[in-house]
Formats: C-alpha cells, structure tokens, sequence
C-alpha cells in the first residue's frame, strides 16, 4: 500500500445549521489525482479550505504530506502544501511579478532562488504579457493563471484546487492543470465532475456530509457509467447494494 499524502479523520463542520461535514474519513495516496465532488456542492469546497488551513474544523484532525496544520516551518506547510480557491487570495492591483514575488517571500526562499522560480512560473504559465501590469487588468483569465503559478511556485506535494481555471479555454485548462510530478498528489473539488475527465485517476462523493465513496476512476469505466455526480452516486450505491450483511441482518 502506497503511503497516505492526504489524510482526513473524522472532519466535521457545520455552516448555517448545515453539517457539511459529519465525520468524514479520508485517506489519499501519495501521487493520487482526485476528484472530490458533494452534494451538497459546498461541502467539498469546505473540505478544501478546511485543508488548506483557512477554515476550522469543528471536530477531528487531519495531515498534508505527512504534516499537520499546525508546523508552520519553511520546510514544512508552507512549501509542502499549494491551494488555489475560488477566490484569488492576492490583491488585483498588484502585478503577476509582485504576486509571485510574494509567495517567494511567504516561502522564506532567497532573492536568488524567488528569481529562478518566478522566472520558471513566468514560462509555464505564459505570464509574459502584462507581467508588471496590474492583475485586474488581465480579467479572470489571467488572474486564475497567477493564483495557479502562486500555488505552484514551491513545487508542492500536496496541490489542492477548489474548482479552478473556469475562465480559461479548455484545452490550455487541461493543460495547466496536468500537472507533472509523479509524487505530487491532487484534490480537486469540481462542480462539473466530466470537464476533469483525464485529469483525475480517483474520485471521491461526499453525500450529505460523509463519504459515500472513494473509488478508482477506472471502477467507473467498468460499470459504463460516466464521470458524473450522478456516475458516481451510482457506483456508490452499487457498492452498497454488494457489501456482505452482518451476521443475524
């Protein structure tokens, strides 16, 4: 068994009387690419933030790349764990560069090593226009390319993204998005679970706050059943309806 880059114990959260979350268990392989879809759709946003530390849980703990939330050191969180929301984390009046230049900083790199990596984001990302301009005037696009770059910028193990990139072209999407590293690990949530299709290998439902399902995307194609909410639903009701009755049920 592979090691665990993501693990969730018994996370709860409730929002507006709401519980999103009711004790759920997560446990994600280390260069897994998963897609974590909800109903209701905000729970996996929450499960999301929750992760990337910016919101408390109400109950239970978790770790990234074997790190809990509380090691705040240079080599631990901070250059371990990439996130990217929906909400662009920056000012729009700062510049692509000064964005970067930021996180560099957050990172506690050097002025040489910010430079090499901001220069490298610079070409990945194609960045190139506008790159001391102000981000707003680039519009959501670019905006969602420099959260991306951002989050990237210390090759994290663990990359979390809260429905990312909807203001790009699909194909440049896919693109940015198939990001390379065979033991970097994934968690996308997504509202529209068939726009991930080649990008993720596991899919996850979280149904009314617990997990439902944490399957391999291929268990889906076995069944013939689409990457869907619906697809998934079904692949977890199927394997409810195949679970062993207890002895005397």
């Amino acid at each position: 068994m592979r090691p665990a880059a993501v693990v969730a114990s018994g996370l709860r959260r409730s929002v507006g009387g709401r519980r999103l979350l009711d004790g759920v268990d997560l446990r994600v392989p280390v260069g897994a690419r998963l897609l974590l879809v909800s109903e209701p759709d905000e729970a996996a946003s929450l499960m999301l933030r929750i992760m990337a530390g910016l919101v408390r849980p109400a109950g239970g703990s978790f770790d990234l790349a074997g790190v809990p939330r509380s090691d705040e050191a240079d080599a631990g969180w901070r250059r371990r764990i990439g996130y990217v929301g929906g909400e662009q984390g920056f000012y729009p009046w700062l510049s692509p560069r000064e964005v970067l230049d930021l996180a560099g900083r957050l990172a506690d790199y050097d002025a040489a090593e910010r430079t090499r990596r901001i220069d490298a984001a610079i070409e990945q990302f194609r960045l190139g226009p506008g790159l001391d301009r102000p981000v707003s005037r680039g519009g959501s696009p670019l905006a969602e390319r420099v959260a991306l770059a951002a989050a990237m910028l210390t090759d994290p193990e663990v990359l979390l993204l809260d429905d990312p990139l909807r203001s790009i072209d699909p194909a440049e999407r896919a693109r940015l998005l198939a990001v390379p590293g065979k033991r970097r690990t994934v968690v996308l949530a997504s509202r529209y679970p068939a726009s991930e299709d080649g990008l993720v290998n596991q899919v996850a439902l979280l149904l009314n706050g617990r997990l439902a399902i944490h399957a391999r995307r291929d268990d889906l194609e076995a069944q013939g059943l689409p990457l869907t909410l619906k697809g998934i639903a079904s692949l977890a009701v199927m394997r409810t309806q195949t679970m062993p009755r207890a002895a005397g049920a």
